[in-house]
Parts: C-alpha cells; structure tokens; sequence
C-alpha cells in the first residue's frame, strides 16, 4: 500500500505503510516537542527526515501512468470520434449578389431559417476583435476547451449551489449549435468532445466563421450576415462597434431584446459592455465614445428579393452565395420600361415580355428580366420567359446568309427568286402573301423575306445550320435535330432568348460566339468560332439600315439613339414576337407574348418588339459615341451586274458595288443574256441544228427562269419572250423540261367520295416555251399554252402526270390518290 503525502514545501512523498506509521509517531513526539525549546531542531530533522523518504522508481512510476491514462484518453477520443463523427453540415440560406457584392436575393433554408453564410473576408477585425473580447476572451489559447474557466464554473456552482458562471469557449458554442439538446451535465461533456473534434478539424479562424453563421440574432434569423443585412441593411464587413456590440448581446436574451421592438434595452445593454471594454482598453476612448454615442434605429427588414427569375434559375446549382454579374440599377431600369410598355400593350392582349442585355466586351449578363411582373398571376407571372422554349421566327435568318457567304453561295448583292416554290409538298410563304420576283440577298434579309431564306437553306443544307446551332448549345435544335428540315429558318424548331441573344451577341465581335456569363465565378472563356469576321460584317451592314419595313411606324425618338443592328422575327400564329439588336457595347434581346401560348391580332417583331427593343437602348446607351464596326481586311467591294449579284460582262448596262469575300465568294460571270437566231419578223427561232443558210437575224434576250414567267404572267408584268422555236426542227433539246409545281411529286391526296374536287395541274417552263401537253397515266389529256392552268379528277390509287413541252423535253410525277367519306 502507498500512501501520498505532500509536506508545508508542496513536495509530493510516497510512503509504504510502515513509513507512515513511524512518520505518525514522529508527528505526535513533534506535537509533544511544541512546548519544548527544541522545537526548531526538531522541525528541520523532520524535514531531512521525509527528504529522505523519497523514492525516484516512485516518481518514475507516477509519470509512467500518467501517461498511460493520457494515451488512453486520446485513444478513447478518436474511437469516440470515428464513432460519433463531428455533426458539421450547415445548411445555408442561398444569397444572390449583384456585380458589386450586394445582395439582391436570398432563400430560406429548409428549416426556414435566414441562416447566410459569412465569408472568411466579412469577418472585419473590428468584428472579430469585439466578438472574441465579449464570447472568449482566451479563444486563441485554448483547445477548445478552457480548463480553467471549466474549474471556476464547477466550484461556483457547487460551493454556491447555483449556476454564476458558464465554462463555454466559443467552439462550445458552435458545438452547442451543431447538436443542439438540454442544458444538464452531459450535454456539456458532449460540447466539450465536439469542441476538440471542432478544433482539431478546422483552424481557429474557420471556428469563429462557423460562430458567426449559426448564432441566433431572434426569430429565424441565424448568423451575423443575416443579421446585419436584416436589422441594418448592409453587410457584416461594414457594421461600427456599436452596431457590433448590440447585436453580440441578442443571442443572450433573444426574447426579451428584440431589435425594432426593445431599442432602449438593447442601448443599455450595450453601453455597459462598451463601458467594460473600455475599462479593459479593449478600444481607445475615442473609439467607445463615438460608440456610445451612436444612435440604434435598426430595425426588422425584409430579405430584397431582385432578378426574381435569375434568382431561381442560379438557386438549382446548389451553392451558398452566388455572385451574379447582374448591374442591378440597368436592372431595375429595364424591369421599369418593361412593366410600364406592356401596362400598355395589354390593351392589345399582349401581357408579357422578357428582356436579357449582355455586356459586349466582358460577355457578362448585366440584365435579367423573365417577365413584366414576377407577382403578377394573369399571365404566369413567375414563368421565366427568358429560357422558355418558343418559336424563334426570323431571327435565325442573319446566321443563314452569314453562313451562305462564307461558303461562297451568296454575296449581299446575289440576285434570287422570290415566287412560289414547293419542296416535296413544303410550300413557304411570305409574311404578307405575296411575292416579289428577283430581289436581291439584301433586300431579301431587310424585308425578312421567308422564300429566300427557304432557297438559301436549300443549297447551304440544314444539316450545316443545325450543326453550328447544336455547336453553341441550343439545346431544343440539339435535341430535335433529327427531326428539323427547312422549315428551321422559319421559325420551325424551339430556342429560347437566352440562346439568341448569345447568338446575336457574337454578331458584335466578330463572328466569335462566347458563352454569356451569369456568375463572376464564370472565369473560364469559351468561344466559338460562327462565322468570319467578313461575312459577319456584312450581316451588320444590312441589319443596321433604319430604312426597312420593321422599322416601327410610331417610333420617332431617334434623334440620339445610338447606332443599332437589329432583327426581328414574329411566330406561327402570332403567339412570339422577337427583336434582338445589338452594337459595340450591349447586345439587346426582347421577347413579347403570352405565357398562356395565345396569339395576338397586333403582335409582331415590328410594332411590338422592336419599339422596347429602341427604349431600352434610348435608356442604357443614349447618345452613345461609340464607334460602328470596321470593315475588316478580308472582306473587300467588288463591281457586280445589278440584275444578278455576279461579275458584270459586256451586256451587263447596271452596275453596282457589292461586298465579297476573295478566294471564296464566287466568281461567276453574268449569263442571264443569250444572243439568239430569230427570223426577220421575230416570230420564229432557231437552234444551230435549224438555222436557215441565210435570212435570219441574231438578237439578244434576258434568260427568264420559267417560275419567273409565271410570276411576270401572274402579275401581268410584260416581259420579252424568246420567239417560238422552229416547227420543223427535228432536233430533241435537252434540259430546261417543265417544272411540275402542283400535284406535288411523291405526295397522298384524299379527295372526298361524295363531292370530289378536281386537282390542279401546273406546271413551270423555260422562255422559249409557248405550248405544253399533259398526260395522265401515259394516256393523252390536253394541251394549253406554257403557264396555263387545267384542272382533271384522278382516278383512286397510283397516278403517273406527264408534261411535254413543244421542244419534246418531258418530266413525270408519281402520286396516290384517295377517296374517303368525308
């Protein structure tokens, strides 16, 4: 048995029982020995005597256990921390900021909670240094735990049986918070444990962070982020000392000091813990005076809740805090016109619009507008109609002959068709119905002519076009790019205006597409090249031209506008009404329609759109100085023949400049003019294989396609025809045979039973074509004069049409006919 004793010098002794017990009789002969004069001998032998007593092996023993029992409890703590691991996953409110670090939306967390995170560099040492001078004076030095605050605590509230004092560090705290439970004994044991879990797993700053996000402030408000955006309106990095200090006193009485509700307490309150740094000299007297005098007008504020439909698209990504690159003041600019032009436009039933504005030269989404009201519920308010999937119109045409140029089909002067057309039963049409013969490519994107660009799409190949859609993420055409043909150029496929403003973005540098960026965080840049930068200025020129047909009529505040590119684009059914434009500095998209998927007799691109598309840029760039594009070196001007884009000859009396790409637009020369052996009275012709020894005269005629005679016949415009050929020529020409326009080629017809209409043949032919001769079924039906129309009743089944035309060039046809009751 040992027995420890510890002598007047604090030395601890080992003693075996038979030294105790002849140290007791020492003590009582000392006891003895008090009254005698030898007392003070006694005392030092004493003393020389226990000196003597102490055993070095007893000692070493001692340590050796110690340590034992130390690495015991180490080896317990980490199988209790792999047991019960550090309950550490904080949910926090998702934030959104603007570009400057403001928020301008937040989200409750699940728990509803306005828990927001604070980050490492809102923590202000002002923030910090108050916050540890009144939680944890000692936070630096301790593990976690502070031994002797837990000492203090234990002998207060055992020796004064009640509770004086608390023992928590502020890592006690975060433990507390993370596993919230009853206040008794072993909750505070288990604070301790994850206190050092806490210590060991993050550094002391990170420790203070999560303080900071999850202490109560009353209410549902959780951290000190919340807090001061909720009760002060700005952000902890920008909160005084006395701002600091009355809200580190809420999380002690939440119920009773209520910000907004109990300011006078709370400036009582604050003002004694000011006092006590002051007495501490914590801060200088100058600092707690300006303290003290500050006033507390705080109050309960709600979360601003800006970009709504932004909001909610970046929220789904998951992080704590989003950095938008949203300019919140051209923001609320925009979110104004809009609301005020479409309180006007519903008159019209037209009841929402959606609005994106990119920064040219950083790619940055400055402005997000999902619709006219988010809180308006007539017309699915809450729909973001920025990402909806609608139908684009005509906006996709400018990429169309961009891309033509490139290829080296068209050039801004290329002289095309524009008369009716059928591709396997595909028959395009005009906005307006009607047809406007030869225009020129120009003419053609200016007036947003639909034949044209279905000819375009033709010869480029819609694969092509598609192909360089999917290649900047449209993700509807991706999707159903199986399924498109060409009818895409007409609007035929799904976009959304965030894809096309993205697209009409590149327009404005370059031809290059870069993603449009959403969040600052976006650092990567990805960019692809469209198109060159050639073709790409060519496409402005043409866009940026004021005297077009969609130019809006009642637009007249132009005088300082800047200068614009634009296109607009209007749906099927007049339910999407588009106009994106663009120059150097912002690129500009509006969509107007009804969430609800109804037309509207008034709803176009022209009149709709494009008149916001004016006002927002009259508000964002006004009198803008900005230089326009610069044409660049490989694009250069060339001489063309003004009747067909290409390089003129002799015959060619019109001529006009034309932009051209070298080495890769064409370099065709003009044919639309044939010298022709025509006898004396211009009656008759004749080819090489007829012509007469002499007697006959050579003129030149303007080649006509044969859509465009029926076009001119149509229309009654005179035009010169190729006499008639020679009767008595025995020679079989070949090419040029009849166009069979209608029935179209391959295609089911169903006819009513009862009252069966007859079909209509018509068909397409070359200049000197005056006759032509139908066949149904290899069996003789009529002849007419070229571009006379007839009419016959099919039989049921398979029918075979034949046309002949009198220089014996034939073209056959297949279709199925079917009769019903209907």
């Amino acid at each position: 048995m040992t027995i420890v004793f510890m002598c007047e010098s604090k030395t601890f002794i080992l003693l075996s029982k038979i030294q105790f017990i002849e140290l007791q009789l020492q003590l009582s002969l000392y006891k003895y020995l008090l009254t005698s004069n030898v007392i003070n001998i006694f005392y030092y032998q004493m003393i020389k005597r226990l000196k003597m007593h102490i055993n070095r092996k007893s000692i070493s023993r001692l340590f050796k256990r110690l340590g034992i029992a130390l690495l015991s409890l180490i080896a317990l703590f980490f199988i209790l921390h792999l047991l019960f691991p550090l309950p550490d996953k904080v949910e926090y409110s998702t934030i959104i900021t603007d570009n400057k670090g403001e928020v301008v939306n937040a989200f409750l967390t699940k728990d509803q909670q306005w828990r927001m995170k604070t980050e490492l560099n809102e923590i202000s040492p002002l923030l910090q240094k108050t916050i540890i001078a009144k939680e944890d004076k000692y936070f630096y030095s301790h593990p976690g735990v502070n031994p002797f605050a837990v000492i203090r605590a234990l002998f207060n509230n055992i020796f004064k049986m009640r509770r004086t004092s608390g023992a928590s560090t502020i890592t006690m705290q975060v433990a507390k918070a993370l596993e919230p439970g009853k206040r008794n004994i072993w909750s505070k044991i288990r604070e301790m444990f994850r206190a050092f879990q806490l210590e060991m797993k993050y550094s002391k700053k990170e420790v203070l962070q999560l303080y900071l996000n999850l202490v109560p402030y009353g209410g549902n408000i959780e951290g000190v982020k919340a807090a001061s955006l909720l009760y002060f309106n700005k952000n902890p990095d920008h909160l005084s000392l006395a701002e600091i200090t009355a809200l580190s006193i809420i999380p002690n009485k939440p119920a009773a000091l209520v910000i907004g509700k109990n300011n006078d307490k709370i400036i009582l309150e604050r003002n004694k813990w000011l006092q006590r740094f002051a007495d501490e000299k914590i801060f200088t007297q100058k600092e707690i005076e300006d303290a003290l005098a500050e006033p507390l007008n705080a109050f309960r504020r709600s979360v601003p809740h800006y970009i709504p439909h932004l909001s909610y698209k970046l929220k789904k990504q998951g992080s704590n805090i989003i950095n938008t690159t949203i300019d919140l003041n051209t923001q609320q600019k925009t979110e104004k016109l809009v609301a005020d032009y479409i309180r006007i436009q519903k008159l019209k039933n037209i009841k929402n619009a959606a609005v994106i504005i990119i920064d040219n030269k950083t790619h940055q989404v400055i402005t997000y507008v999902g619709s006219a009201n988010f809180y308006d519920t007539t017309d699915g308010g809450q729909v973001n109609g920025a990402q909806a999937v609608r139908q684009p119109g005509s906006t996709l045409k400018p990429l169309l002959y961009a891309l033509c140029f490139d290829e080296g089909l068209l050039t801004p002067k290329t002289v095309v068709t524009d008369v009716m057309v059928n591709y396997n039963g595909y028959a395009p049409e005009n906005y307006d119905k009607k047809f406007n013969g030869y225009v020129t490519i120009e003419y053609a994107l200016e007036h947003s002519l639909n034949i044209p660009a279905v000819k375009s799409l033709k010869m480029l190949g819609h694969e092509q076009m598609i192909q360089k859609l999917s290649n900047i993420n449209f993700k509807q055409i991706q999707k159903d790019r199986r399924k498109l043909g060409l009818s895409l150029i007409l609007g035929g496929c799904g976009t959304t205006l965030e894809e096309l403003t993205g697209l009409f973005s590149s327009f404005a540098n370059d031809g290059v597409y870069y993603t449009p960026k959403y969040m600052q965080s976006d650092t990567q840049v990805n960019k692809t090249k469209i198109v060159s930068a050639a073709s790409n200025y060519m496409i402005n020129e043409i866009l940026s031209k004021i005297n077009r047909p969609d130019f809006p009529l009642n637009w007249t505040s132009t005088e300082r506008m800047p200068k614009i590119a634009w296109k607009t684009g209007t749906s099927y059914g007049r339910k999407d009404a588009w106009s994106i434009g663009y120059n150097k500095n912002y690129t500009v998209g509006v969509w107007t329609g009804n969430f609800s998927g109804v037309g509207a007799a008034d709803l176009s691109g022209t009149n709709i759109a494009t008149p916001l598309l004016f006002k927002i840029f009259n508000t964002i760039d006004y009198d803008s100085d900005e230089e326009w594009f610069t044409q660049p070196a490989d694009c250069d001007i060339r001489m063309v023949c003004s009747e067909t884009g290409l390089i003129p000859t002799e015959h060619c009396t019109n001529i006009v400049t034309d932009y051209f790409i070298p080495l890769i637009s064409s370099t065709q020369t003009c044919d639309n003019w044939q010298e022709i052996m025509i006898t004396p009275d211009e009656k008759i012709s004749f080819c090489k294989s007829c012509a007469p020894q002499s007697g006959y005269k050579k003129k030149w005629y303007k080649i006509i396609e044969p859509e465009m005679q029926a076009w001119y016949t149509e229309n009654r415009i005179a035009y010169q025809k190729i006499p008639a050929h020679n009767p008595d020529c025995e020679v079989i020409f070949k090419g040029a045979a009849p166009i069979i326009s209608f029935p179209v080629n391959g295609t089911e017809y169903i006819i009513n039973k009862k009252d069966p209409e007859p079909l209509q043949l018509i068909c397409k032919t070359a200049n000197d074509v005056s006759k032509v001769y139908w066949y149904i079924d290899n069996k003789f039906f009529k002849s007419c004069n070229a571009g006379e129309k007839q009419f016959f009743v099919p039989k049921e089944g398979a029918v075979k049409i034949s046309c002949t035309d009198d220089k014996g060039r034939n073209r056959n046809i297949k279709i199925t006919v079917k009769y019903v009751n209907l």
